[in-house]
């Protein structure tokens, strides 16, 4: 996406809006086909996001449970509507303070102990990397802590324009297709990139092509 005008990334950022809302009756079908989601679990349940937690991107909920058997407060935030919808239900009413905003525009009302995105980062553009990290450390307390969990996987189908974009295209089950964000991580890479920022976390590679990090922002 390098080179893509301010209007062009909002286009596919909407665009990826466009995506998700139509994908959530269907979310779970798209399930990625490896294991090593386990050992994601595992990370974040040794993370322990205690005290009060924002989850970025929060999607249909595939996370949302689990930060409640940490959090002593949880704040989801998502621009689909009908991902909130879907995680509304499935943690139960009143247990959540959802949130239904567009992350790139959105700015924290509080602070956090914890900020904890799962399978966002990469659907950020490179051109709102920096800008995206600036809005995390907002919302962080002194001393808050972010964890995340991610993935590199890119079908041969879904690159439509060369191994060298960072736009996808997704299709629906009705045929239908989108163009998303898909960033491939290297996640010594993005260690450096998020040192260079300011922060203080490490990226593990765990099975499969999952990752994942933690950390804080670097002392000084």
């Amino acid at each position: 996406m390098s080179g893509f005008s301010g209007d062009e990334v909002e286009e596919l950022l909407a665009e990826q809006v466009g995506y998700y809302r139509a994908a959530a009756p269907e979310y779970f079908s798209h399930s990625l086909p490896f294991s090593g989601q386990d050992e994601l679990t595992a990370a974040l349940d040794a993370f322990r996001p205690t005290g009060d937690v924002l989850e970025l991107a929060c999607g249909p909920g595939t996370w949302t449970g689990r930060l409640l058997r940490h959090a002593r407060t949880l704040t989801a935030v998502d621009a689909s509507p009908e991902m909130i919808a879907i995680a509304e239900e499935r943690v139960g009413p009143g247990r959540v303070r959802f949130v239904h905003a567009d992350l790139f525009r959105w700015r924290p009302d509080r602070r956090y102990d914890v900020v904890f995105f799962g399978f966002w980062l990469s659907h950020v553009p490179p051109e709102r990397f920096a800008s995206f990290w600036a809005t995390v450390a907002d919302c962080l307390a002194p001393g808050g802590r972010v964890f995340f969990v991610d993935d590199g996987h890119r079908t041969d189908e879904e690159l439509v324009e060369g191994a060298d974009s960072t736009t996808i295209e997704r299709r629906l089950n009705d045929g239908s297709t989108y163009r998303i964000v898909k960033v491939p991580i290297e996640p010594a890479g993005l260690e450096r990139r998020l040192a260079e920022l300011g922060w203080d976390i490490e990226v593990h590679p765990a099975a499969g092509p999952f990752l994942w990090g933690a950390g804080t922002r670097a002392h000084g």
